[in-house]
């Protein structure tokens, strides 16, 4: 009877134990000393999403996952990297879709096309429509 009691407490406890107590990343929310590097890092975070949260780019977010993207992009740009071949290591890493600018990739030109398709089957429709009309 006094083993269910304990193995509770061990299953509600275990999840606090997990938690890492990690020091955040060094660059995370220090800016670099040179302004036109400091600048052009915010450039680039402003333009890359959070993982964590979605629906913010990692400049706006306060979620430590962010924080490491930051500081990688201020140590890489600090290294004399190019923006684009940071934004180009990032989406190798976490994907497209970590990316607020889209990219011309084949395998995205069917959403790129599909539009002007719908449009142009839209205006035939409507063509077809307004014919039928004045022959009436």
């Amino acid at each position: 009877m006094r083993v269910f009691p304990a193995l509770l407490l061990v299953l509600v406890a275990a999840p606090l134990a997990a938690q890492a107590a990690l020091p955040p990343a060094p660059w995370a929310d220090r800016q670099i000393p040179d302004d036109r590097q400091e600048r052009t890092a915010r450039a680039l975070m402003e333009t890359i999403r959070c993982l964590t949260c979605q629906s913010q780019s990692i400049a706006d977010s306060n979620a430590s996952m962010a924080g490491d993207m930051r500081s990688q992009i201020r140590e890489r740009i600090m290294a004399g990297e190019q923006p684009e071949a940071i934004r180009a290591w990032l989406i190798a890493r976490y994907g497209d879709w970590v990316s607020y600018e889209p990219t011309a990739s084949p395998i995205l030109w069917p959403l790129w096309v599909a539009p002007l398709l719908l449009l142009g089957l839209g205006l035939l429709l409507l063509r077809g429509r307004i014919k039928r009309r004045k022959g009436s």
